[in-house]
């Protein structure tokens, strides 16, 4: 009689919640992935990230950009964080590759301003950029996600799994 494959992925648990949000609160960049409208191909980017004050996921994008422009057509992308560390395989370190909602925060948003302000605390190099005209603001609204935290251990998240923890 043939076994069932062995399902790699673990219950959800507090220990992956944790790693996932300690990944989105750590990460100053990330691999995001848009919906191509033009070529109908998936197209991936490297951006900026941070978290607002209330812990949702940000990123300023020049309107210029191409990735910025599907983002304002089809709302939907994927964003992978967690890099590797300097030592050992790439693959046994943790990542977290989230399927995402983008809301757009233009200019003349009323939180564009603390928004701008909170940025530039973690992000003090895009002073040089940041007042064009240009620039926006996107939260990444999570979805769901996929936690690999390591080999053998990997979780399938919800959006309530990767909700910021009221402080």
């Amino acid at each position: 009689m043939p076994q069932s494959p062995i399902n790699p992925i673990r219950p959800t648990n507090d220990e992956a919640r944790k790693l996932a949000r300690s990944l989105i609160a750590a990460a100053t960049f990330g691999a995001l992935a848009v919906n191509d409208g033009i070529s109908g191909f998936p197209a991936v980017t490297r951006i900026a990230t941070g978290t607002a004050p209330s812990g949702e996921i940000l990123t300023l994008v020049s309107g210029l950009a191409a990735h910025t422009t599907a983002l304002l057509a089809d709302p939907r992308a994927g964003l992978l964080l967690g890099e590797p560390k300097e030592k050992g395989d790439p693959l046994t370190h943790s990542r977290l590759a989230l399927r995402v909602m983008a809301h757009q925060i233009a200019r003349d948003d009323p939180r564009f301003a603390a928004l701008r302000t909170h940025w530039l605390e973690s992000h003090p190099k895009s002073k040089l950029y940041i007042d064009l005209p240009d620039f926006i603001f996107f939260v990444l609204t999570p979805q769901s996600g996929a936690l690999n935290g390591g080999f053998g251990r990997a979780w399938q998240l919800t959006a309530s799994d990767l909700m910021p923890v009221a402080s």
